[in-house]
Formats: C-alpha cells, structure tokens, sequence
C-alpha cells in the first residue's frame, strides 16, 4: 500500500534540520490531504481536511501561496486531533508514504504529533520521494549545485512524465493528486528499483501488465481556497481604517500647521540599496522645510559622522545669519524694523534641520550562533541623545565584531544591555512583528509586540507604512489593533531609498548591480525572477504627500513631532583624545592628575630628546639646543607631547624587533625632535628642514607623522601597539568604493543590456572627471578643466545624453548611479589607537583580511570625530634593503649599516649618470633615467633637487637646473638676499620651505604666516594668497628691495603654488633611493636578488627585471634544491638562483624542510638522497612535481625532466615511487632495534625511471612558464633575435601603452600564442581571439569576419607568429580618436626571415680587415648559400667614411648556424635589410 499525502502550513521553518521537538520552528499544519493506492496503483481511498486554528492565525504570506485564510479554517476546518486520528488510521494500512519533497511535511507533520502527545508510526514507515537525485537525473533540467541537474519542482516532473502542464495549486488536494500520478508513472517506467519498493524481481513486470499505458488523473474535485476565502472575507471584512473614519476636513485643517519629518532614510551607506547621497538627505529636508531627518542605514553607521556635520554645516550658516540680525537688534529701535528683523530669525530658526541618527539592525534569535543563516528582522533605532548615540553604536558594532554571519546581527540580549535612551519601532515589512503578522501569524507578532513594549515603555512606536503595499494595509490593520490594545503610540512613515519619484529607475538599477542581474529579468521569487521594489513609492515624499497619505489618521502625523522632540541635537566631533603613555615615576607630575596636565609627558619627552641629540650630535651647538627648545616648546604648548612619545616608543620596538624603518617621510622629518627621538633618520639641520607646524606656535592641531616600515615587518609592529593597548583600542579605518564615473556607465550598460562594444565606447569617451560635474559645468568651463583631447570626448558625452536611445538612457541612469557605495575595504595603512574601547567613541566592524576591528568610519573623518590616527605604511623598497643585506652577509659574510654608508660613494653617482636605475626606489622610469645622464648628479643635494622636481609642473624647469649645475647656463638670482636658500638648487625654487624660509627673509614674515603661505599654496588657495601678497610687497619694499621684482617673486610663487613640493620628505626618499643605488652599484647580484625576491607576484614586473639582470652580465639561472631557497639566492659563483617559493604549489613549508635539512646535512647527492632525507609531509607529490617542472632536479643529471611524468604499467610516476622509497627508508630508520640491540637495516631498491624522450626545448620553456608564470631557462623568441632587432616594427608594450601615439602606423609585431579561442556572436557570427606574448608583455587581439575566415588557421596556442597591422580608426565608430590595432596578415614567424629579409648587410671598421677575415667570411658565404642579398660595409671611424660593396652573384641563406659562425668573428656586425629603427 503506498499512502501518498501532502500538508499545508503556516509557513517555513528557521531551520529546516530542527528536530520535530522543536515545537517553536516547525510552522502548524492547516491543510491535509492524502490518496491510498493499493500496490497496482489502484485508488483505494482519499481525504482531505483543513484544520482548525487553534491558538494560532494563518499569516497573510501563507494565505497568498495556498489560499487557505484563518477565517475559512476556523469556519470549515476540523479539529488537529480528528485530523490526526484519522490519518493514523490510513498510516497502519500503509506500507509506505509517498510525497514530493517529503521530508518538510513528514516533520511538520511529526510536529503536529508531538504537539498533541500522540504516538505515531510516521517517523519508522518507509519514505518514497518524487523529489530526489535519482528524479533529477531523470529530468536533467541544469541549474544545480556543483555543476549536477537540479532536483524538479512537482510541475517539472509532471510535464516531463506527461508533457502537460500542472501548476501547483498549493492545495493539497491538487498536489496529492499530481504527486500520486508522478509516483505511480515512476513506478511503471521502473525508475523505482524492486529493492526500494521491498518487492522480487517479478514486481515491475507484474506492475506494468496491470498499468500499460501511463497513468491518468483520478479526477477528484479541487475546490478554489482563495476564492472560498475572499467571499468569507467579503461577508465580514472590515477596512484597516474602520473605526478611525472622521471627517477629513477637519483632519486637514488639524495637520495644516503640523510639521513632518523622515524618520526611516536610507543612503548610499546602506550598499548597492539606495541611491541617497547624505548631502541630499539634509537638502531634501531643506528644501520640503521639514524640522528634522533621521539616518536609518541598514545595518551599519557608516554615515553618522557626514550625516551629522552636514546638519551642523547647514544650520551653522543659519546661526550666523541669526547673530548678525540679533547684533542689529541691539542697535535698532524701531518697532517696526525690530519685529522684521524677529521674524528673520524665525525664519532662519524654522530652517534649521535637527540630524537624528538611527540604524536598521538586524534583529536574531542568537547573534552567536552560526549554524545556520539566520539573518534576523530589520528592526529601527532612533537616539534620543549622546548616549543613545553610544549604546547604538555598540549595538551596531556588536552586530559585526560577535555577530556577523551574512549579515550584522544582533539578539534581544544585546538589545536589553543597550537599549537606555533609544526609541525603537515596528520597523517596515522586514520588522520582526510586521515579518510575524505576515510569515507566522498575529499570536507570535502580539508575543513579540508585548515584548517591546515592556522594554522601551513610551520609546516603542508602531510605525505604519502606506507605499501603496496589500501586506502593508494587512499589516497596518493588526499593528493598529496592538496599538489600540496596549496604548502605543503609532507614526506616519515612507521608508525612502531615492530621493525622488524620478529616480525609481535608477534605483532598480543599482538593486540589478548589487545581484548580478539585468532590468528585463522580471521581478519575483525563484529562478527566472529577480530581486527589486514593487513600485515607485519609496521617495522623500513632501510633508504634503505625507499628510494626504495618512489624512484619515491624523495622529500617525503629529506623533512625529513627540519623537523628534524626544530627540537631542548633539555633535559628534571631538578633539583628537591620545591614549595614556606610561611614562618612568621619576618624570610623574602629581598636578597631571588633578588637572590633566601634560607635565610629566613634557619633562620625559624632553629627557629622551636631549639623551638622543647628544647620541647623534656629540656636541650640543647653540643652534642645536635653540632648535629643540623651541620644538619642545611648541609641542608643550600644543599639549601633543604623547603623541611624539607613542610614536617614538614603537619605532624604537620596531628596531628591537629587527623591523626595517623608514628614515621619515613628508614633513615631519623636519622635525629635530623626532630625529633625536629616532622617530626619524635624516638629520633636519644639516639639510635645513622644516617642520611647518613648528612654523606656527598657534598652530593647535594633531601633528601627523607618517612611518614606513618594510612590508613583512609591518604586522609586528602593529600587533606589537595591540598587545600595549589592547585589541579593543586598535583599530584600522575601513574605506568606501565607490562607483567612478567609468564603472557606473559600464554597469549601467549591463543592467540595461547595451552591447558590451558600444557600453565599452560610451565610457572610454568619460574624461578624467566626475560625471556629475561633467554635466553641471558650461562649455568654457570644461575648456579649463580639460585638453582638447578630453573636451571632444566630453561634448560626445552630452550629445548622447541628451539623445533618446538606449545609450541615452545608460549615461543618464549612471549619471545618478555615479558615487554609490558598492563595497567597503581596508586602509592600506591607516591604526586607530584610542584612549580605552574604541566603541565608546566610534561603531566598527571586522576587517576581512586580519583579525582586527576597523572603524566604520573612514580616513576623512576619523581625526575630527576625536581618534588618533597613525599611518603605519608598509614599504617593500625597505624589505628589498634588508633581505639584500642579508644576502650580502651570507654570501660574502660582510655586515652592512646601511644607515652608515658613505654619501660620496662614485659607483653609486656612475650608476645615476649613467641612468642605469632600473630598480631604483623612485628613479627608474624613462623620463627620469633621461634626465639623469643629462644631469650627471655629484652630489646628494642633486638626488633630492631631481626627486621634487620630476613631477608635473616643474618638469619644465629640469632643462634649466641642469644646464645651470654644468655652468652652461648662467645662475641668476631675483634679489641677492635669494642666494642664501636657493644656492644649493642653482637659483631655482623646488621646496616649500625655500618660500617660507624667503618669505620670512624678504618681507619679515612671521613663522606663522609663513605657516600660512605654505598651506594656501599646498591647497591652492588664491584667494588666501591674495590677502598675503600686498603684506609681501609692502613689508619686502619697507626692507628696501625694489618691489617691481618683488611681484615677480609673488607671481613665481603663485605658479609654484601648483607644484609646491616638501624638501623634507624628498630627501627621506631621496636617501632610500640611494641606499638601493648603492647597493646595486656596489653588490649587484644580491641588491638583484632581492629586487626579484620582493616582485615575485608580479610576473611581468619579473620578466623587466631579468633582462635588466641580462644587461648587467649577471646570470638568472633556474631553482635547484641544492643552491636555491625560498627567495631568490646568489650563489657562490656570483650568479642569481631562482627561489623554489616561485614554483606553483611549493609552499613554505616544502622550501623550509628542504633547506634545513640542506643547512643540517650537507648538499643532496641525487634525488634518491632527497627522497631519503627530508619530510615527504612537508614536501608533498604536487610539490615535488612542480620543482621538477622547474627544473629543480636538473643539477642531479640522473633524471630529467620528462622523465618524472611517464607512468609506468601500473600508472605510476617516478615520484610515487620515490616518496614510496623513501618513505620506507625513513620508516627503517625510525626502527626500534632488535632484540640484541642492532638496528634492523633491509636493503631498498631505489626505483629506476622509465625510459621517456627529453622534452624538446619549446615544450621544457612551457612546462616551466606553467609552474613559474615566466621562461627561465630562455624564451621562445631567443632563437629569433635577428628577426626581432632587424624585421619587427613596434612591440605588445607599445600597444599596451596607448594607441594614440601610433595613430596610422603600421606595425609589425612578433610573438607567442599562449590562448586563442574561436568562438561565435549573438547573431551567430563566427569570430576568433588570440592572446599573443613577446619579451615585454602580452595582448589580446580579435579577429572578425573575414579577417577571421582568412587567419583562422594561426590560432593555435604555441606558435610562433609575425603578425602585420596597423593603429586606425575602429570600423563603426564615429569617433576619429577611438582607436584599435587591426591585423591585415599573419605568418609564422619561422618563415619571416626567408620571406623578409631582402639584403644581409655585414658592416666591419676597415682596420680590423685581413686576409684571415676575408677568407673566413668567404667560407661561412660559400657554406650556406642562399637568394639573400649579401652587403659588405667597411667603416673609416676617423674620416667618417663608408664603403658598400654589394655582391652581385653571391646570396646567402640567413639560418642561425651562419650566425652564430659570424658571432664568432671578432669585430663584425651585421643586420638585415634598411636597418629600421625601433
């Protein structure tokens, strides 16, 4: 007997692997039916019920799927324990029970059983489901997980068996019937075996003679629920606003004068959810003159800080408009003007908009429990105050640092530890009591409504929604009801996510960015369906629109004003607070404790600077101790002395620690304080530095030093801050990503399905400027801001936009998408430390990357909202310094002090000369090795001049500073006075400080206005240099310089406005960058080492640095286990040895237990010695395959290469047997003895290799590309150098680096396929693509039509090709500058040279001429016969003299054997055809 059955229910479970004792989870049954089909599949019976609610309701949700409401269950319903009996009853004739997705109604049904106490045979019966594996294989629908069918839905069996079409009633009734019709067709089609249907053999056949043909429905009567349970609700239904009927005109006449507020706002903070700018929050509000706004993100407070600052910004300009009419009443009499003048200030008081923050946070059951996704109810919170502010933030940082799982989360118990001075709300549909009334019922929703009322008391508030929603209007008609019962208070409210109507497109789009999806996917639930908003009313509506909506509930609109008045306006700005520094008893003030002075901290900061000068100065000059003094003073004054001693104490850890630390960097390496502290390394008197805030004693700000520590180094120092103050004082600052101009036209395209070639045109033609101020700026304006160039591309822009096509609508819709926040991330660099936990000043969350909290507030505000931020900057330049060092000390056993090393060093000033700085910190680019051999810099005071000025701007004064270093140009100074600081840069200003420093000698500035001059120029202020600039003249003329040059001063610093660079965090640099000059010059196989060891991520950066180390004459050779570790290594020959942590999947662990037993034991004498020695955990099969890969074995000569992957009869490699012998050598060796005492010693065959042919050279470089990213042992191209150097015109890089500087050149390019696909368009075109490599980078080309038909035949990885074409137009597009490189032809490259080269030319100096010479020439001719064109040129080098001699009978054949035969010619060049310059 098969009993097939299907339930109804209240809903679905929280967790669906609950136990059936779970009686809390488990949603109540409120529809039952059930067919008993005989082992024939003959009906015997069926039934069904609907069940009376008992002590429960059916939600709105439920109602919706099976029509069943709780009226018509209580009104045709039967009692659960009837129900219960009777399906008992059928179970004990049953021998199985059968159901589509069984599992849920067995266990809501065995819940039902429980509930009532009464035993049943459900839970031991035997299961058939129509839902499973073996059903999913049978259907093959794809879209399941791992890449396997998908389990069907009860429709999709049904129209696979009958090829009809069910759709599921979700009443029982219909689904037994359908589920008993897919069973029993199962059955016949023998997709059941006889084991799972406890029958013999003969069972199917017997089956199928009684069921030949395929099984039909029964034909029971369904009865429509939904339709049963709207006329019920027909004959009684009340309105959700039935009793709150009055006259609406005196409603409206009672909210004429009320004002209303948003109360649930969210931003561009609530990610990828709204399209609300903050600024726009508080302007809306302005505009719509509402008295207050409230910030309810989702789930995070990212916003508070901007959110606040903005209401205080606007509200602070009305307050001085209120002052100034306040001070005119003081001086006014007139009655009449005075009352005016009131009711401005009026005005400007009703204009002020009060900030409230909030948060939406997700409500759980257990924020600790991460066994299953619970992603709780979004429930709001207002703060009433600064205390509310703080428990808030608690609450929603909770939710990240405990509670975080998918989501913030947070429970009721965080909420009752938290809750003091916050008013909370039902919340919108996702609230906990609205998600209760609609999911499980009114009882649960009363439950949990009871319970926020006992907490909050008058702070709880129903919050009624009308966006035009049917569950809203049933949602709203039960939370009405609570109200009404438990005297609550409810309030008018429209939870916005855009700020205008308008926007309800754009906003839709970005939902579509935030899933993945495009805007023409329907919006629903399930596959084919996508997330997205029901309408278009989820805008800042006006107070109008509000009171128009709840005009019929009037006091929904005036219970806002109680809240608003409930809360407290407050700033969230701060001084910067330092944590306490522990200072020795003996520096201790007494009076620090009464007052909170800084005494103490003075007295020990001062101790440890003047116990520093005299380490670095010897003698303390006048000068000296003037210089600390005053520093010192300023910082007493400031009330800074901590911070100075904080970042001094882990410097000095750091040094401790062996952790490389910068010499300084920015300006406060003009600090003398800092370099006899040792925060800093370069000594600010000796090359005059200044530290500008030292400039102005009122000058009252957080001084703001920058550290650069070498990057391994850097987590020490940082976890080393988090063990003095603790992990909950030390944070980092989380940063925003926002969508850039480009990307939002590019996801908009997306969304909107433009083609991805015209999406990628639209936003290639975006400048470097924002879109928003793209489009609010006028033709002239734009000219200013952009070239020629630029300004095309941005009228194309406009045009389009004010098209009317899909392109139109892309640019429009990203226009308002433009600065959405789409993700959040870490800064690179920035630790929070505070005073005690961070939570009281600020919320936060969990970094993803390290195990460390982050502010939820960014670097843009942090410092004002009272943290002290450091910048701990890791710099790989330093780790490249050290591990070079200690390559030098454990090659050549030499300890360098590189802080120590001699600034006259001449390998080091040949090396910049020469401009041979690849690999030089800051000096390696083109440009600047350019200006190097033109400068030809002497001294150190060069490097440091070159560092500032190689940057935009004073470009253009290089040529001069250089002929002026030479004496070719003359040095001129404006005014003799200049000399004094502009001497060292030959008359020309570079530095900051050489215009403070003149500033103050010219015209008698003082250092504060010094100061000032500085930061209008560092933040181009003109307006501000304006002020300054007639005190300039007028107190620069008083001191008797003529003022007409005096102006052109002024007017020199203003341009120098635009480029003004700091002398002190230049020389910083410019010492690292020496130090790495020198240890190149001077230990050029180590300092290369490690440049290769520190950019072993970054393949192409690699591949640079190799060929950097060709030129030089040092030799890269590949890994070996025997001179090889974990970086790159130099060897005792002098040559640089690839690291084995290059290899793919040779991890630490395989490299430390491989060199430590070479460190322990001496050299391996064979791989078998290998095998024998190291730990075979550690070094793993895909470890040891990847060094043979690599050729890490090949100095064992025993094997190579291929040998190690031919298997042999029994399938296995050469390495499974050796880790097998080897693992048992080790195993006898970890032997007990025997019973004498002698160790137990069984001779081991060592396993020979099977016999397989060397790999051919192409195929040993690709395996090695393939476990390395780069060629080691040489490069596919090498054999074709003559074809790179003489026939090639241009390379990958070129294309790479732009195509507009090769706008209608023809080029011709040699390389490598490393990936080429054919593939087809949408319209079923036929296209192909090919990857292509050469020595300096790689690019993708496309190929279309009948370029592709032509060349398809080229596509195949591996070759080795020549390909021609050339820069032009792109084929349909209308813009002359959009650019692409189109192929015209393509040839292997092996038949280029014989193809191409039309004249071999041999060129050779006449005095190196001889018969030997001749007559070997002659030979290598003779011996290699050909149809090229041979040319011999002798060259006079003294009168410049050349003679061709063209052969007229004689040609040759170019192979690399002539070549290398004429290599080996001493003084002869040669080359092929013209010659062409590359």
């Amino acid at each position: 007997m098969y009993l097939i059955f299907d339930t109804e229910t209240t809903g679905l479970p929280r967790n669906d692997k609950a136990p059936i004792s779970d009686t809390d989870n488990w949603p109540r049954m409120v529809q039952i039916a059930w067919q008993l089909h005989d082992e024939m599949g003959t009906l015997l019976e069926h039934k069904d019920f609907l069940i009376q609610p008992d002590g429960y309701s059916i939600p709105y949700k439920s109602e919706q799927i099976h029509g069943i409401s709780t009226e018509l269950a209580q009104a045709k319903g039967s009692p659960l324990s009837d129900v219960l009996k009777e399906f008992e009853l059928v179970l004990g004739k049953s021998n199985f029970v059968v159901g589509h997705n069984l599992g849920f109604d067995i266990n809501v049904l065995g819940c039902e059983f429980y509930r009532e106490d009464v035993e049943t045979k459900l839970l031991d019966i035997p299961v058939l489901d129509t839902c499973s594996r073996s059903t999913a294989e049978v259907c093959q629908i794809p879209g399941g997980k791992g890449g396997r069918f998908k389990y069907p839905t009860l429709s999709e069996l049904h129209q696979f068996l009958f090829v009809q079409e069910f759709g599921e009633a979700h009443n029982a009734t219909a689904d037994v019937e359908a589920t008993a019709r897919c069973f029993l067709e199962l059955v016949r089609r023998d997709k059941f075996t006889s084991a799972e249907l406890l029958q013999d053999q003969s069972y199917l056949q017997k089956f199928l003679q009684h069921n030949e043909s395929p099984f039909e429905p029964v034909g029971i009567d369904h009865v429509s629920l939904k339709k049963e349970s709207a006329a019920i609700r027909a004959s009684g239904e009340s309105d959700e606003d039935s009793g709150q009927q009055a006259d609406v005109g005196n409603n409206i006449e009672l909210l004429r004068s009320a004002r209303y507020s948003h109360l649930h706002n969210h931003t561009q903070f609530s990610i990828l959810q709204s399209t609300t700018e903050v600024n726009t929050l508080i302007k809306k509000a302005v505009e719509e003159k509402m008295p207050a706004v409230a910030l309810t993100d989702s789930g995070n407070m990212m916003a508070a800080f901007q959110f606040v600052s903005a209401a205080e910004k606007h509200n602070g300009a009305l307050e001085q408009q209120i002052q100034q009419h306040e001070k005119e009443l003081e001086e006014i009499t007139d009655p009449e003007q005075r009352i005016e003048i009131r009711k401005k200030i009026d005005r400007y008081n009703d204009g002020k908009v009060k900030p409230i923050v909030g948060c939406e946070l997700n409500v759980c059951r257990d924020r600790l429990d991460k066994s299953y996704q619970d992603n709780g109810s979004k429930v709001l919170f207002l703060a009433k105050n600064k205390k509310g502010y703080r428990n808030l933030s608690k609450l929603s940082s909770l939710g990240f640092v405990e509670g975080f799982y998918y989501v913030p989360r947070i429970d009721k118990q965080a909420v009752l530890e938290y809750k003091d001075d916050l008013i909370v709300t039902t919340g919108g549909l996702g609230g906990e009591i609205p998600n209760l009334i609609l999911n499980f019922g009114k009882e649960q929703a009363e439950e949990a409504f009871v319970w926020w009322k006992e907490q909050f008391g008058d702070d709880f508030y129903v919050e009624l929604l009308r966006h035009d929603l049917e569950e809203e209007r049933r949602v709203n008609q039960i939370l009405l009801q609570f109200a009404e019962k438990y005297e609550v208070k409810y309030f008018a409210s429209n939870n916005t996510f855009y700020p205008d109507k308008e926007e309800a497109g754009a906003h839709d789009i970005l939902l579509c960015v935030k899933d993945g999806e495009k805007k023409e996917t329907p919006i629903g639930k399930g596959r084919g369906f996508r997330f997205g908003f029901p309408n278009d009313q989820f805008y800042f509506k006006s107070q109008d629109e509000m009171k128009e909506l709840f005009v019929d509930l009037p006091d929904a609109i005036l219970t806002v004003s109680e809240i608003v008045d409930k809360c407290e306006t407050y700033s969230l700005s701060s001084k910067v607070l330092l944590p306490a520094f522990d200072i020795p008893e003996q520096f201790q003030h007494e009076q620090d404790i009464q007052d909170g002075g800084k005494r103490g901290e003075n007295a020990f900061l001062r101790h440890l600077t003047y116990e520093g000068a005299k380490k670095r100065y010897g003698e303390l000059t006048d000068e000296i101790t003037e210089r600390l003094d005053f520093e010192l003073s300023v910082i007493a004054n400031t009330g800074y002395p901590g911070y100075f001693l904080i970042v001094q104490d882990f410097i000095a850890e750091a040094r401790k620690m062996n952790v490389s630390v910068g010499p300084g960097r920015g300006s406060a390496a003009g600090s003398a304080v800092a370099y006899c502290t040792g925060i800093t390394n370069i000594d600010p008197i000796e090359y005059d530095l200044l530290f500008e805030r030292f400039l102005n004693p009122d000058r009252v700000s957080m001084p703001d030093i920058d550290i650069d520590f070498d990057d391994e180094g850097r987590g020490k120092v940082i976890q080393y801050v988090i063990d003095k103050y603790g992990s909950s004082q030390v944070a980092q600052i989380i940063t925003y990503g926002t969508m850039a101009a480009k990307s939002s036209i590019r996801d908009t395209g997306r969304v909107l399905d433009l083609p991805l070639p015209e999406t990628d045109r639209v936003a290639k033609l975006v400048p470097d400027i924002k879109l928003g101020k793209l489009f609010s700026l006028d033709e002239d304006k734009l000219k200013e801001k952009l070239n020629t160039e630029q300004l095309g591309k941005a009228k194309q822009l406009k045009e389009i936009s004010n098209g009317s096509g899909l392109e139109a609508e892309v640019v429009n819709q990203a226009r308002l998408l433009e600065g959405s926040i789409r993700n959040v991330g870490i800064h690179a660099c920035g630790v929070i430390i505070t005073p005690s936990d961070i939570r009281e000043y600020v919320p936060v969350a969990i970094s993803k990357d390290a195990n460390l909290w982050c502010t939820q507030f960014d670097n843009s505000v942090v410092e004002n909202a009272g943290l002290l931020k450091m910048d701990f900057l890791g710099l790989k330049t330093l780790t490249l310094i050290k591990d070079a060092l200690k390559i030098i000390k454990a090659r050549d056993g030499i300890d360098i002090d590189i802080d120590a090393i001699p600034l006259d060093d001449e390998k080091t000033y040949e090396l910049f000369q020469k401009g041979e700085t690849v690999g030089i910190f800051q000096y390696e680019s083109p440009g600047m090795q350019k200006h190097l051999k033109s400068l030809k810099p002497t001294v150190f005071a060069d490097l440091i001049a070159m560092n500032a000025l190689y940057r935009p701007g004073p470009l253009e004064y290089i040529p001069s500073f250089i002929k002026r270093k030479h004496g070719i140009e003359e040095i001129v100074y404006d005014l003799d006075a200049c000399k004094e600081y502009l001497e060292e840069t030959y008359g020309i200003t570079v530095y900051q400080e050489q215009v403070m420093l003149l500033s103050q000698s010219l015209a008698g500035f003082t250092k504060g206005e010094a100061d000032t001059l500085r930061k209008a120029m560092g933040k181009k202020k003109f307006d501000l240099l304006s002020k300054l600039k007639p005190k300039f003249l007028d107190q620069g003329s008083d001191r008797g310089h003529d003022k007409a040059i005096l102006e052109k001063i002024w007017t020199d610093w203003e341009a120098f406005a635009s480029y003004a660079f700091n002398k002190s965090h230049s020389t910083c640099y410019a010492w690292i960058a020496y130090q790495t000059a020198y240890l190149k010059a001077n230990y050029p196989a180590a300092y290369m080492a490690s440049v290769l060891s520190n950019n072993m991520n970054d393949i192409k950066t690699v591949t640079a640095f190799m060929e950097e180390c060709k030129r030089m004459g040092l030799n890269v050779l590949g890994p070996d286990v025997n001179e090889s570790y974990y970086k790159f290594a130099v060897n005792k020959e002098g040559a640089i040895r690839f690291g084995l942590g290059a290899i793919k999947n040779v991890g630490e662990s395989a490299v430390k237990a491989i060199t430590g037993e070479r460190k322990q034991n001496g050299l391996y004498l064979s791989i078998y010695d290998l095998v024998k020695r190291v730990e075979l955990k550690a070094v793993n099969r895909q470890a040891m395959e990847g060094i043979a890969l690599g050729g890490g074995f090949d100095s064992f000569q025993s094997h190579h290469r291929a040998q190690f992957f031919v298997k042999d009869e029994k399938g296995q490699t050469i390495i499974d047997n050796l880790r097998k012998f080897g693992a048992s050598v080790q195993a006898q060796q970890d032997a007990p003895p025997d019973l004498f005492g002698n160790a137990v010693s069984v001779q081991l065959a060592e396993p020979k290799a099977p016999y397989a042919d060397p790999w051919t050279a192409m195929e040993k470089l690709t395996r090695e590309k393939e476990v390395v990213g780069i060629y080691i042992s040489g490069h596919p191209l090498d054999d074709f150098q003559l074809e790179l150097k003489n026939l090639c015109r241009g390379t990958l890089m070129h294309l790479n680096r732009g195509l507009s500087n090769l706008a209608n050149q023809e080029l011709l390019i040699a390389g490598i396929v490393v990936c080429s696909e054919h593939r087809m368009t949408k319209n079923g075109n036929p296209f192909g693509t090919l990857e292509v490599e050469d020595k300096t980078d790689n690019y993708k080309f496309f190929l279309w039509s009948e370029d592709y038909l032509k060349l398809k035949h080229f596509l195949v990885d591996g070759s080795l090709l020549m390909i021609r074409g050339k820069v032009q137009k792109r084929k349909w597009s209308k813009d002359e500058k959009d650019l692409e490189f189109k192929i015209h032809d393509i040839e292997l490259l092996s038949e280029a040279r014989e193809k191409m080269a039309k004249v071999f030319n041999l060129r050779m100096a006449c005095s190196r001429v001889d018969d030997q010479l001749v007559t070997d020439l002659s030979n290598i001719i003779s011996e290699h016969p050909g149809e090229c064109q041979v040319k011999l040129k002798l060259v006079d080098d003294i009168d410049n003299i050349i003679v061709e001699m063209p052969s007229r009978k004689r040609g040759v054949k170019v192979s690399n054997e002539m070549l290398k035969k004429i290599d080996d010619l001493s003084g002869v060049e040669y080359y092929l055809n013209d010659r062409m310059s590359r």
